[in-house]
This record gives structure tokens, sequence and C-alpha cells, in this order.
């Protein structure tokens, strides 16, 4: 750590293979997911996206994907030569949190429960490291991008937050397609205290106007949030701003929520958005009821209602955008709210974590639309454990 102060991420590689190898790891790598999750990349510290030269997994096939995604430290089953002797690799998943980053590759002598434990260490130092360089590295950025990124996409993906989050019994997870065209959709949240502020917006329009109409609103919440204002009074603030920069020429629908993460207690309003879902027990579902008050930045002054629901340990909060059930395949067949939440339900009663699932479910929506949509979709998926602090990370 103390080392790491004045590298850049070009210098990571290297720096971690020296401090890992006198404490019995050897010759490792580490690897970055891409935007969209389906392959982990090699950082090498050297061309344009510090990768050149290196190896490449996909997430779904390979030994290092089932690391990724099962966030578990896996062995390969045929030992490394080394001389005349022989060393154990392994794979464990690079993560901050719940926020999964990519994979490490690591080589060792031994195999017991010590250097295990020293492998998921030096993955959770790799982790820090890395954020520590993310947010002004442009080598980061191209490698773990595929494809060339819109102005729109550039501008969402700079404003969210991390795509996962866990802590005082509440685990987030969000999902953005399509990853590098996405226009007006954005997902918030933020924690302060015991509650933990959510938000996914849908603005006008799908181009670099909306994605700037998406930007405004998010910005004007936050501001609003910060200064202590009410969901209701945050909902007005964004709406000036919005009808002060287009005169009412753009709008953005919303949820906006609060849930009390100590007790539970869900609070809500519906800026003319998709009403949440709840799913309780993996098997009851139902829609929040919440009248709505009308898209921000319309000024039609509709009264704004404050919903509440009293969640209980192990629900999950479904906060989406029209994108995700309106996807249609070949023949027009939508995607659909059924499928939607069904996909949810079965991918996640305790097979894979809430951030694997979201992973999942948008390859099944992409597939659906032939790899490519129409119209954003956004997925913000909430569960509150209710004093299970110790189920958050896997």
């Amino acid at each position: 750590m103390q080392a790491s102060h004045t590298a850049t991420l070009e210098r990571l590689p290297q720096l971690i293979a020296d401090h890992a190898a006198p404490a019995g790891m050897y010759d490792t790598a580490v690897f970055l997911v891409d935007v969209q999750e389906t392959v982990l990349r090699e950082l090498t510290g050297r061309g344009l996206d510090g990768g050149e030269g290196g190896q490449e997994f996909t997430v779904s096939g390979s030994l290092p994907g089932q690391a990724y995604q099962r966030v578990e430290l896996l062995p390969e089953s045929t030992r490394v030569r080394v001389g005349d002797g022989a060393r154990r690799r392994w794979w464990v998943a690079i993560t901050d949190g719940v926020e999964r980053l990519g994979v490490l590759r690591a080589d060792t002598d031994t195999d017991d429960e010590p250097v295990r434990r020293a492998l998921r260490d030096l993955a959770s130092m790799t982790a820090l490291l890395l954020l520590s360089k993310r947010s002004f590295s442009d080598s980061y950025a191209r490698l773990v991008r595929t494809e060339p990124m819109n102005v729109a996409a550039e501008m969402q993906w700079n404003l969210t937050p991390p795509p996962a989050y866990a802590g005082h019994d509440a685990t987030v997870g969000a999902v953005m397609e399509p990853a590098y065209q996405v226009g007006g959709d954005a997902f918030d949240y933020a924690v302060a205290g015991h509650t933990l502020h959510l938000g996914v917006f849908d603005a006008m329009g799908h181009d670099t106007t909306a994605g700037i109409t998406a930007n405004v609103a998010v910005a004007a919440c936050r501001n609003a949030r910060r200064q202590g204002a009410t969901l209701a009074e945050t909902s007005r603030e964004v709406e000036r701003a919005l009808i002060e920069q287009f005169d009412a020429r753009r709008y953005v629908t919303a949820i906006l929520a609060d849930l009390d993460m100590e007790s539970g207690r869900l609070t809500w309003i519906n800026r003319g958005h998709h009403l949440p879902i709840l799913i309780r027990d993996s098997r009851w579902t139902s829609e929040l009821a919440c009248p709505p008050a009308g898209p921000m930045g319309t000024g039609l002054g509709l009264p704004i209602t404050m919903a509440t629901e009293q969640l209980e340990p192990g629900d999950r909060l479904l906060l989406y955008t029209d994108g995700i059930v309106e996807a249609r395949d070949a023949r027009g067949v939508e995607f659909g709210r059924d499928r939607f939440v069904d996909f949810i339900r079965r991918h996640h009663s305790g097979r894979h974590t809430l951030h694997e699932t979201l992973r999942r479910l948008m390859t099944a929506v992409m597939e659906h639309h032939d790899g490519k949509l129409d119209d954003d979709a956004t997925v913000l998926l909430t569960e509150w454990r209710g004093g299970h602090q110790q189920e958050l990370i896997p």
C-alpha cells in the first residue's frame, strides 16, 4: 500500500508481483472484467490500454470466469511445473465489498488454509489498489471496453455509483444496457447514516440530449438530498432544474426511495415511472402501489404521494426502466414483466449472488433481443437482510 501511492495503474502488475513473491505467491497476474461482464482481460501494464500482450478469458466457460461468477477461490486441476517441482495455480475473485472487478491468478507451493487466506488477502489489497487508480486512468477505461462508447454512455457511466454495494444489512446491485450506447437511463444510490437512498431515472429520448437530461436530474437530486430535502422536495427541485434548463421540452420519469436499513421501512414516490416490485421468499411478488405525480420537467403540478412499505428480512426490491420488459424478440414478443420477475426469483434463490443474477438477467434480455436493444434497460435490485449482516458478502 505504501509503495502504491505514487504508482500508476500500469505499475500495479509488477508492484503486486514484487510484494506477493516474498509471501509465497508467484507468477501473479491481474485480470479485469469488461463493462458488460463477458470477458476477463489481463492487465499487463503495456500499451494504450495497459493490456498489450495479455491473455483473455470468457466469464462463461472458463475457470477464471467461474471464480468470478461464484466469488470463490478455485485451483486448477493440474499443477504448474517449476524446475524439478510443481506449484498449485489459483484463481480468486478481486472484489471491493461485493463489487467484482476481475480475478487474480497466483501460484503457490502449498494449498493449506494459511495460503488460501493469503490469496484472499492479496486479492482484497489488489482491489483497493485498482480502485485508487481507476478514476483517473484512461488505460483502465480502454481495457474494460470491447467496443467504442457513445458520448451519452460516457456521461452515464461517469455519473453512476459503482454497480454493487453491501453494508448495514442491505445489498444493492445495478445493471445498464446497452452499455456502449445507453442514452437517458440512470440509477443512483447513496448511504447516509442508516438510510439508503435509491433512485431510477428514465429521461425522454435516446440520444446525447437524453443523457444530458438524465445527468441534470441526478445531479439536482443529489444536490437537494445532500441539503436535507425530503423525497417530495427533492423531486420538486429536480423538476425546477429541468424546467430551468429545458423549458418543459424534456422530462424524466423516476422512482425515488429511502430505505431505513435498521427497521426495513421503505418510503418512496412515483414520478410517472414503472411501479417498484417486491419479491418475498422467492415466491410472493407484488407491485408497490403509489399514485404517479407525473414526470419531472413537465410542470403538471400534480400532488406528490409518499408511499410506505415494511420490508421483511430477505425481501428484494426491483426498480427498473421499460427497456427491460419491452425488449422484443424477432417475432415481436416482449421479454415481459412476468419473465423478468421469474428470472430474478429462479436465479437468486440461493444459487447465485444478487450481482451474478443481474449479470445473467441482462445476458438473457440481450439474447432475447438478438443482442441489440431498441431502448435503454436498467435494473436496480436491493435486498434487505434485516439483522443478517454476515450474509452480505459471499
